[in-house]
């Protein structure tokens, strides 16, 4: 079994569903179909997903919806009447949408969360709809009902361990299944969703469950770059990461896969290969747990922006026992997480992504580091952007690092701060937001070998990462 997750991008229109069709009956190992809600048709267009988040504000707010639920509505009827399957799957849709509206609205997050699982769940059906009507056995598989049970935390839930050998007996089930994405059910049946794209985390979760030959995430490029072609012209193509160097990747940008979509197939040994829709004879990329070094030791370049760090200097700071844990227990309380904590035998940074840390929270955490840690200095710099450089094989490759400072100091760049990770498959340096674009550029051209030039706005970019 192949378990084969499909993108909004490859959902958005009538004759992207017939290509899905295509490629899910030329492999008849493909028999689990996970689908997205379909996205964007052009770029001024709007995912269905962000229809539903519409709605349900509007709902919330004590308006009707009924403006925003029959632009929802329109989306599944065009391409209902675009697939030919007849308008008795509209009417449904527009029933299960008002009943979903009519549900309680008092924790908001929940209701929300009601609303956005719409849009997976009925293009699924849409799907399982046009697939029979091409006169193959398929089956729409209701999450709730498969076992996919998940924490109680809407919007940002998790699988429960249990939920894995419920999802098992789907190998056992006939014909072609069609699995919604991105929401499952808590242990007292109430709707609950993965954070934004985790369409990804539920296929990896399905071929983890399944013990599948491979996932295959279906997405609108033909593979991963070894940095984005919104920031490099032509980028090269990557065939082949591990799960620590995608990981690596996505946290720093790379969204052609949720990065907590990595970890179920991970822990179960399945391989990931993300697949073009538009394309399906490109090989693609594989990610799988260890792969041949390759020369230079970095497989790719990522970088992203939104981040600030509290720095805070104390004389004789290693010697005080329990500094660092009194200085993150200030975060915590205050529902704050971090990223990175590089730290000298004086002084200690912690980055975190600026849109948590408020300036309301960064005035009460600074009086508190003041006062709790009793530091000699404490202070806040944002608008900071982390560039990662990835790959296995830099432990084993001596100057990397003089490198990359070199390359960054010749187009300029300043480096506010300097970080590599225990396992050193990835270095991180810390820069202004405004120098983000040129750094990338810069590491690019060093460790891959020609010339990396800005993007031409006229021409446009070859591809975009997203999430669908």
């Amino acid at each position: 079994m192949k378990v084969a997750k499909f993108g909004g991008t490859s959902l958005a229109t009538a004759a992207s569903i017939r290509q899905v069709f295509e490629i899910v009956t030329a492999d008849p190992t493909r028999r689990l179909v996970v689908v997205s809600a379909p996205g964007k048709r052009d770029d001024d267009d709007t995912k269905v997903t962000d229809l539903l988040i519409a709605l349900a504000k509007a709902r919330l707010s004590g308006e009707t919806g009924e403006a925003e639920l029959a632009q929802v509505v329109e989306r599944y009827a065009e391409l209902a009447r675009a697939l030919g399957v007849g308008e008795e799957i509209v009417t449904e849709i527009e029933a299960d949408l008002r009943e979903r509206l009519s549900a309680d609205t008092f924790y908001e997050e929940a209701f929300t969360d009601v609303l956005k699982a719409a849009g997976e769940d009925n293009c699924a059906k849409l799907v399982a709809r046009f697939f029979c009507a091409q006169g193959i056995e398929v089956s729409y598989v209701d999450p709730g009902e498969a076992g996919m049970l998940l924490s109680d935390e809407p919007g940002h839930a998790q699988v429960l361990p249990e939920a894995y050998d419920r999802l098992s007996r789907l190998r056992e089930r006939e014909g072609t299944l069609v699995f919604p994405g991105f929401f499952g059910h808590t242990e007292s049946g109430s709707v609950v969703t993965f954070p934004r794209g985790g369409s990804d985390i539920t296929g990896a979760i399905l071929a983890a469950a399944t013990k599948a030959e491979v996932y295959e995430k279906w997405t609108d490029v033909d593979s991963v770059f070894a940095a984005s072609p919104k920031m490099v012209a032509n980028p090269q193509p990557v065939a082949e990461l591990t799960y620590r160097e995608m990981r690596e990747l996505a946290y720093a940008g790379f969204s052609v896969l949720h990065g907590e979509a990595l970890m179920p197939c991970y822990r179960a040994g399945v391989p990931v290969c993300i697949k073009n829709t538009n394309n399906p004879t490109a090989p693609g990329t594989r990610i799988v747990g260890q792969r041949d070094p390759v020369p230079g030791g970095v497989v790719g370049i990522a970088a992203a922006p939104g981040f600030c760090t509290l720095y805070v200097s104390k004389y004789l700071m290693n010697r005080e026992v329990g500094f660092s844990r009194r200085l993150l227990q200030i975060l915590e309380d205050e529902r704050i997480s971090y990223e990175h904590t590089p730290s000298g035998i004086d002084s200690i940074s912690v980055i975190m992504r600026k849109q948590a840390f408020t300036p309301q929270s960064e005035a009460w955490v600074l009086d508190r580091v003041r006062l709790q840690c009793e530091v000699d200095e404490v202070a806040v710099e944002r608008d900071l952007a982390l560039v990662m450089v990835v790959g296995e094989g830099m432990r084993h490759t001596v100057g990397l690092a003089a490198r990359a400072c070199s390359a960054l100091a010749e187009a300029g760049v300043n480096i506010e701060m300097i970080n590599q990770g225990s396992s050193e498959v990835s270095m991180m340096f810390g820069v202004v937001e405004a120098d983000c674009d040129a750094a990338v550029r810069a590491l690019y051209g060093e460790f891959f070998g020609r010339p990396s030039l800005p993007v031409d706005s006229d021409v446009g970019v070859l591809a975009d990462y997203r999430i669908g």
